[in-house]
């Protein structure tokens, strides 16, 4: 006999997941008891948005799904931020949460409110546990957060069911997800005849290709068919951005548009792996007209977003459809490397990499200082958009953000959570003052987790991205403005190590010393107003 409890711990354990996140409540005590006693650790934070996006930090570096505990009411709503994040940003997140008895709840009212009804507009699906489908519902819930689009699940556990014991039911298992590749029809002899024939082909990838685990079909794509590859923020790293023909990301700069649009509307062929346009700005609506262009699509899910049309779209598992394409192709494009090496100088000297000092020079010095297997997290705001664009990712996974919802108060936490999952790696978190000022206490959990993070704060005391808006509109200067925060003296009143810079190579002397530390570290980076001007 077993509780629903340790059901619910002993099948999250068998489905990969070791880390969750939350804080405990009177009705989730005897969940939280459940997932320790099957091995998983449980993290305290400081607000449950945070713990949710620790948890995607972890799903990041171990596949396996996020779990998010918050007690009922208050924890819940808090919650509701970070599993939207998980709807737009396709992550599988498993929110546990607790509830009162029916009985209960017919009469009592004090913090009852009904979480399915607030969670049904933003998860895949919201159930409600009960002890003789305890196995059943757990497995449900894995299946449908995994299934494609990957997403947020929402299991409200009653305090008086989580204790009830059950008889384990040998037997029950979740359903392996389809690997389907397209049929051998005319659409795909089609395909692979214009493959073949393709002189100026593009290749743009996204966070399907992640999920589907496609690495190396779209490498075997660039290389042996010589395809310039465009990748949304989340799927950078796909093939290594030293390689000539990785032009990098895209989705959030009109600046970077400018330069990478025309090549997309000039090509004779558009191949979209596991391309979710949700990562994308308005820009990219519509870009391509599938009556005039060729337009191969391979998607994990039917096309309703209507962002793009293409010619022939294949729904399946994105490695086999790739795979199948070009199984027995032959062919090369035309590009240069001299036009693309022109295309990545174009994009380069937009943000300015060699600048004395300035935002982009922060992400230089920190990409040449930081080891090559360093995973970075970014928060949301002008600093992202720059970095998104100019930080090299040398493997796939390897640059953490929020890029559908394009939340605020991301970057620490997903750091935090990457840190707890793969210790062997260096993290960096890249976050605006205003976006650590509002996860702030989160450097306390860092320093209670042990997850030496090195945290890169862009300091310019305004919300810039919406500065720039508000000028390039001759609207007033409103709203966006704040006193600078000591966040060098924060860091190191709870525990950790700081730094004021101002200069690149105070920075690297910073990063340096931070690499050595057993505790986090922020290096507060001074910068004037209006640094990112002409640049995003």
């Amino acid at each position: 006999m077993s509780t629903v409890a340790e059901v619910i711990g002993r099948r999250l354990y068998e489905a990969g997941c070791r880390h969750a996140f939350g804080i405990p409540g009177g009705e989730v005590l005897a969940v939280m008891d459940g997932l320790d006693e099957a091995g998983m650790n449980f993290t305290l934070v400081k607000h449950e948005n945070s713990g949710g996006f620790m948890a995607e930090g972890v799903f990041h570096r171990t596949g396996a799904p996020g779990v998010l505990i918050a007690t009922l009411g208050p924890g819940v709503a808090n919650a509701t931020n970070v599993v939207a994040n998980a709807m737009q940003d396709r992550v599988p997140l498993l929110f546990i949460t607790g509830c009162v008895d029916d009985e209960q709840a017919a009469t009592y009212t004090h913090q009852v409110l009904d979480h399915a009804a607030l969670m049904r507009p933003i998860t895949k699906a919201s159930l409600r546990m009960t002890p003789g489908a305890a196995e059943a519902l757990v497995d449900k819930a894995i299946a449908i957060a995994t299934d494609d689009p990957p997403g947020p699940v929402h299991i409200d556990v009653p305090i008086s069911v989580a204790s009830q014991e059950v008889e384990a039911r040998a037997g029950t298992r979740r359903t392996p997800p389809a690997t389907t590749a397209p049929a051998h029809l005319n659409e795909l002899a089609q395909a692979r005849r214009w493959l073949a024939d393709a002189k100026r082909p593009i290749l743009i990838a996204g966070v399907e290709a992640l999920h589907h685990h496609a690495e190396d079909e779209i490498r075997r794509l660039v290389g042996e068919f010589h395809i310039p590859l465009i990748t949304t923020y989340k799927a950078k790293g796909l093939v290594d951005e030293r390689h000539e023909l990785a032009i990098g990301g895209a989705g959030l700069s009109p600046r970077a548009d400018h330069v990478l649009l025309p090549i997309v509307r000039d090509a004779d062929l558009i191949l979209l792996a596991g391309y979710d346009p949700i990562e994308m700005r308005a820009g990219w609506r519509n870009v391509w007209d599938d009556r005039q262009h060729r337009v191969i699509e391979f998607s994990a899910c039917p096309n309703t977003h209507y962002m793009h049309q293409a010619s022939h779209s294949f729904v399946g598992d994105i490695r086999h459809g790739l795979a199948a394409l070009r199984d027995g192709v032959g062919g090369a494009s035309e590009w240069t490397p001299e036009e693309i090496a022109r295309v990545k100088k174009e994009l380069a000297d937009i943000y300015r990499l060699e600048e004395p000092w300035g935002p982009a020079a922060i992400v230089d010095v920190a990409r040449r200082v930081l080891p090559p297997h360093t995973v970075a997290s970014v928060d949301s705001g002008a600093h992202r958009i720059l970095l998104s664009q100019t930080w090299m990712c040398y493997e796939p996974r390897s640059l953490l953000q929020s890029s559908g919802l394009c939340t605020m108060g991301c970057s620490l936490p997903l750091g935090i959570g990457a840190k707890l999952s793969d210790a062997s790696r260096p993290v960096a978190v890249f976050t605006g003052d205003a976006c650590l000022e509002m996860t702030l206490g989160e450097l306390a959990t860092a320093r209670d987790a042990k997850t030496p993070v090195i945290v890169f704060v862009f300091a310019d005391e305004s919300l810039s991205l919406i500065e720039v808006k508000q000028r390039a509109n001759g609207q007033p200067n409103l709203g966006v403005d704040f006193t600078g925060t000591d966040f060098a003296g924060v860091s190191r009143a709870l525990g950790g190590l700081g730094f004021d810079v101002s200069c690149r190579e105070e920075l690297a002397a910073a990063i340096e010393q931070s690499l050595d530390a057993e505790v986090f570290s922020v290096i507060s980076c001074r910068l004037p107003r209006g640094a990112y001007d002409g640049r995003i």
